[in-house]
This record gives C-alpha cells, structure tokens and sequence, in this order.
C-alpha cells in the first residue's frame, strides 16, 4: 500500500482559492488604509476651509462696513432741505 498522501486536483484547487483570497484580502487591507489616510487629510482640509471663510467673511465684513461709513460720511456732507447744516445755517 502506498501511505504517501497525494494532491488531488480538489486539494489544489481549495489551495489556490485561499492563495487568491488571501491576496484580496492583502488588497482590501491596502485599499482600507489608503481611505483612512484620505479621510484624515479631508479632516484637515476642512478645518483649513473653516479657517479660511471665516478669515473671508471677516475682511468682507471689514470692507462692507467701511463702504457703510463712507457712505454715513457722504450724507452728513449733502445739506438736506429745511434742515440745518453744519454751519448753522438753513439748507436751501
């Protein structure tokens, strides 16, 4: 009797679908940490967006309410009718 245990074509097959597995697996897992490291750089993207619009919306804040005392500074200087102007004199 031979004792010698031989790979049968079930056995080699079993054997290459795990080889094929495995391999998907090693994929996913690199597939995996690649997504991770992309999500913490969106995490820090985001937080330098929220960074930035609130830097925008101050310096927009800043230039509207200058354009807003300008035009404050214009209507103090154009006399209104029946109305005293700063020399105390009635506007005609």
């Amino acid at each position: 009797m031979n004792t010698v245990p031989t790979t049968t074509s079930a056995t080699q097959a079993k054997d290459r679908l795990y080889a094929q597995l495995a391999s998907s697996f090693g994929r996913m897992n690199r597939s995996l940490n690649r997504t991770s490291q992309l999500c913490e750089q969106l995490q820090v993207d985001l937080h330098s967006m929220r960074i930035f619009a609130g830097y925008d919306a101050a310096k927009f804040m800043a230039v509207a309410n200058s354009f807003n005392e300008q035009e404050s500074e214009e209507e103090e200087e154009q006399p209104r009718h029946g109305h005293v102007n700063v020399k105390g004199r009635e506007a005609q």
